[in-house]
């Protein structure tokens, strides 16, 4: 229910607002609605902007003019009035750069003589859509799982939300409302693509690739569709090549190929004696088995 009352004096004026509550744009302008049916004496008239609860002076009008200095800070430069306006009755407010800590309640009451009415004006929610990602690009290893970032922070509701992520130097498109695509007609790639299904309703709609390849480096977007707003964000998957893992398996390789090779030829110079070479290549390491031998 729309939070709303008057003191309507048949013998004075009624002050209204608006019909119901708002809804504003984050960083937008919003005007909050107070008037009276029938002009009223400038000189004589004080109006005064309030937030209830905290009792925020938010706007002064007193003395035919508006009283910035009595203005709480976190509202200057930002709440001012229609001065041309108010001659007409029009004492209505003009909240700019909204904040999301400027949702809730506000008192507009107004004073001419020795008669007084107020009416409040609702901000109920303020809309919001910011998404944010990686600040730096990302690396990956050829082989490992990598993370890429999207948090959305919005008054929407996750579910009401249309979210893609795609590759966009090469435009594939990875993930859209809740279904995964493969960027190859592969089967091996139609599962490396995850999502953090319980983030998912606090707004964390970040993604892993997982086994990165070369091919994966480049730039990947993540865009938000909601509530007829549009934002986005990129992450910079770098690839460095192979890691220590891999390199550790590889040189094992290397060494495990040469021990063969070297065994061999020992076992075609001194038949028997290839096994001894080889224990020593286990028990005091290639270097001192090679020069025992010779």
């Amino acid at each position: 229910t729309f939070l709303s009352f008057k003191h309507a004096d048949t013998l004075g004026f009624s002050v209204r607002g608006p019909s119901g509550p708002l809804v504003v744009p984050l960083g937008g302008s919003v005007i909050l609605p107070c008037f009276v049916e029938r002009p009223l004496a400038v000189e004589k008239v004080k109006v005064v902007w309030k937030r209830t609860g905290s009792e925020t002076l938010v706007h002064l009008y007193q003395d035919g003019e508006s009283r910035a200095e009595a203005q709480h800070k976190d509202y200057h430069d930002r709440a001012h009035f229609f001065t041309d306006q108010i001659q007409h009755g029009n004492f209505s407010l003009l909240l700019e750069n909204v904040r999301a800590e400027d949702k809730g309640v506000y008192r507009c009451k107004v004073y001419s003589q020795q008669l007084a009415d107020k009416t409040l004006v609702e901000i109920k929610d303020v809309e919001r859509l910011l998404v944010s990602g990686s600040d730096e690009s990302v690396s990956a290893y050829d082989g490992e799982d990598v993370t890429l970032s999207c948090s959305v922070d919005s008054h929407i509701t996750p579910e009401d939300m249309e979210v893609s992520w795609k590759k966009t130097d090469e435009d594939i498109l990875l993930y859209q409302n809740n279904e995964t695509f493969s960027d190859s007609s592969d089967e091996r790639d139609r599962d490396r693509v995850e999502f953090f299904t319980a983030e998912i309703p606090k707004g964390n709609f970040s993604l892993r690739l997982k086994s990165v390849r070369t091919e994966d480096k480049g730039v990947y977007m993540c865009l938000v569709f909601a509530g007829g707003l549009s934002v986005n964000t990129t992450v910079v998957l770098v690839q460095l090549g192979f890691s220590w893992l891999h390199i550790t398996a590889l040189i094992l390789c290397i060494v495990a190929s040469g021990s063969a090779l070297l065994s061999w030829l020992v076992y075609s110079r001194t038949g028997n004696q290839g096994v001894i070479f080889i224990y020593f290549l286990g028990e005091i390491g290639f270097k001192n088995a090679f020069s025992y031998y010779y």
